[in-house]
């Protein structure tokens, strides 16, 4: 590929979302960064990932943490941080990328070849897959989803101006539910073959 690609992949809980990215990420044979992100973030800082998996895509507690200029004494805040410093670093080296969720969408905005796609899905369906996956009772899997979405929303949106979700944020948000996970994808693949073509 001669050309920078990033891909963006915000999710709601349930829909497919990680798998589609991953799917997007073989399709044009590029690195997939997700909650590997840590442990890119913990060999540059020499600390053990593990310890830093709780603080992942985690919103600031607002009561436990202070901030003072640009120093924040908040692990999940300074976590994050790094880990967007990571990849507008990759992206200003002409790196081309997957991502999921890192509140990519926003970060990398200033980057022409940055493609954003949101993806939901229908109540039933998510709560179907979630029960599957995680071998839920349908109560506990709409439970989970819940609090999940609930997770993301918040971490999303003490980083950003514009809402996780809402549309005007993203180049396309899709329902993953209509064509199922393969199908999604490659629309999505022709969709990104095509904004290429524009750069």
């Amino acid at each position: 590929m001669t050309k920078q690609l990033i891909i963006s992949i915000g999710r709601e809980f349930g829909s497919g979302g990680h798998e589609i990215a991953e799917m997007l990420a073989e399709r044009f044979g590029l690195n997939l960064y997700d909650s590997n992100l840590l442990e890119e973030v913990a060999n540059e800082k020499k600390v053990d990932a593990s310890n830093l998996e709780k603080y992942d895509e985690v919103p600031r507690n607002l009561i436990f943490s202070r901030k003072i200029g640009d120093y924040s004494n908040s692990m999940e805040e300074n976590i994050a941080n790094m880990q967007f410093d990571f990849l507008r670093l990759k992206a200003s080296k002409g790196e081309s990328f997957v991502v999921v969720g890192r509140c990519a969408e926003t970060m990398l905005r200033p980057y022409p070849a940055l493609v954003s796609i949101f993806v939901i899905g229908d109540h039933e369906h998510k709560v179907e897959r979630v029960m599957k996956l995680y071998n839920l009772s349908h109560t506990e899997a709409e439970s989970f989803i819940v609090k999940q979405d609930k997770k993301r929303k918040s971490y999303h949106n003490y980083y950003c101006e514009g809402k996780w979700g809402d549309s005007r944020n993203y180049d396309l948000c899709i329902n993953s539910s209509k064509l199922g996970e393969k199908e999604t994808a490659e629309m999505l693949a022709d969709y990104i073959i095509k904004r290429q073509q524009l750069l």
